[in-house]
């Protein structure tokens, strides 16, 4: 096992697995499945089987992280299907889910570029997700519908229950603050 694979250092990438989790995951399910929980379950795992960690440096051990959460999460989306109480109403979600799941199962397809591009967008998406975080709740909800999810402006603020100008604030607020926090952190 590689000292990477220890359970100290798998809690840096909770942010970047939450990214993750909250792109594969359609926002309409996500008060029945919490990203977070995932997660969550995704880190307990993987301390617990880091013996199967076969590769070498954080860029190995963050592919090996999203496939234990894709597949986590693909089993989670599975059990909520299976556990429908009233089929009529929650016919939709089952439709939402399967898109979910499929989102979810695209993640294992190898991408065919090259290693060092791989790792840079990898290094990328860990500084955007650890910016994502710092943002309060409506304006990270706001940004990541819009921009992880391709959500127009009416459609969440019909989501939310808030105007399109209180959302287009949100996401202006929420975009203007990551900005200003990946800034300051390569300044350091």
């Amino acid at each position: 096992m590689s000292d990477a694979a220890d359970g100290h250092d798998l809690e840096g990438f909770r942010d970047y697995l939450r990214l993750l989790a909250r792109a594969g995951l359609d926002p309409r399910l996500q008060a029945k499945l919490d990203p977070s929980d995932v997660v969550q379950q995704t880190l307990l795992e993987a301390h617990k089987d880091r013996a199967a960690f076969r590769g070498q440096g954080p860029e190995a051990l963050r592919a090996w992280l999203r496939q234990v959460l894709a597949r986590n999460l693909a089993n989670a989306l599975r059990d909520f299907r299976r556990a429908r109480r009233d089929v009529t109403r929650e016919q939709a979600l089952d439709v939402l889910a399967a898109q979910s799941s499929a989102r979810v199962e695209a993640w294992l397809a190898a991408d065919g570029s090259s290693p060092s591009a791989g790792l840079r967008r990898q290094e990328e998406a860990a500084r955007l997700a650890a910016a994502l975080e710092t943002l309060p709740e409506a304006q990270r909800e706001v940004v990541v519908l819009r921009h992880l999810h391709g959500w127009s402006l009416q459609d969440i603020a019909r989501h939310l229950g808030r105007s399109r100008a209180a959302v287009a604030g949100l996401l202006h607020r929420g975009l203007v603050q990551m900005r200003n926090e990946l800034q300051r952190e390569e300044e350091r």
